[in-house]
């Protein structure tokens, strides 16, 4: 995609890897804001609109997961978890919350780019939730609705529930091939990208998240089942709004 009117904010306390995380991208032709901790971002975000978040977790003040939940609950703005703490735990941690992906320290500056390409491509490839858009459809399945151009999910008891930008992507794939087993692998193509790694464990974690919104119970054997071998299903059929 082209970085045309993409701006990105690094929010990173360490100056050297600041200034060439900045320089790094401003050479692909995007916009860059520096950020040393989350207050410079929330003023730099007062001032304009910010598509993507490369977020550092460990931060003086409040840190990169408080910063990651709040631009969560607040709207659709992307973000990539890029920090020194590569434990496994921190890292899905980070996903739960609402990151759109996590890179550990120290990065290549190659995979950085890409996974920055590959967030946007996704993020850009809906469309935004004021403007459905041609081609936007409502699907319906066991009494759920979503709502594809406005990227809305309403529960059978008629509540609406969040979902990140992750979990959006992951359901359309579930509800537009339903009843359908699909790999772990071809949800990670179709929702990250070829640029994911084998041992992401991205889906993982969106699925379980998702599960728990659906109120599937634990096991896999609900709405969205665990095809043991196989990968992942959306159990019950799913008609768009209008059809008989």
């Amino acid at each position: 995609m082209s970085p045309d009117n993409t701006f990105i904010a690094v929010v990173e306390d360490d100056s050297e890897i600041r200034d060439l995380t900045v320089g790094l991208l401003a050479r692909e032709g995007y916009e860059v804001g520096a950020c040393p901790d989350v207050p410079a971002y929330d003023r730099l975000a007062a001032r304009r609109r910010i598509d993507l978040v490369l977020l550092d977790l460990m931060l003086p003040g409040e840190d990169g997961l408080s910063l990651c939940r709040r631009l969560r609950a607040q709207g659709e703005t992307a973000i990539l978890m890029v920090t020194a703490r590569a434990d496994d735990i921190d890292r899905v941690v980070g996903l739960e919350i609402g990151a759109d992906d996590y890179l550990g320290k120290p990065f290549n500056p190659r995979e950085l780019v890409a996974r920055v390409k590959a967030i946007l491509r996704r993020t850009r490839a809906a469309p935004p939730p004021s403007s459905p858009g041609r081609g936007a459809k409502v699907y319906l399945f066991q009494g759920w609705r979503l709502d594809s151009g406005s990227r809305d999910l309403m529960a059978p008891d008629g509540r609406e529930i969040e979902l990140s930008g992750g979990e959006f992507d992951l359901l359309m794939c579930l509800v537009t091939h339903p009843q359908r087993v699909l790999s772990r692998d071809q949800l990670l193509d179709w929702t990250r990208g070829r640029n994911a790694a084998p041992y992401d464990r991205t889906i993982d974690v969106q699925l379980s998240r998702l599960r728990r919104k659906l109120g599937d119970p634990a096991g896999g054997a609900g709405l969205i089942r665990t095809v043991r071998g196989g990968g992942y299903m959306l159990s019950a059929p799913v008609t768009t709004e209008g059809e008989r």
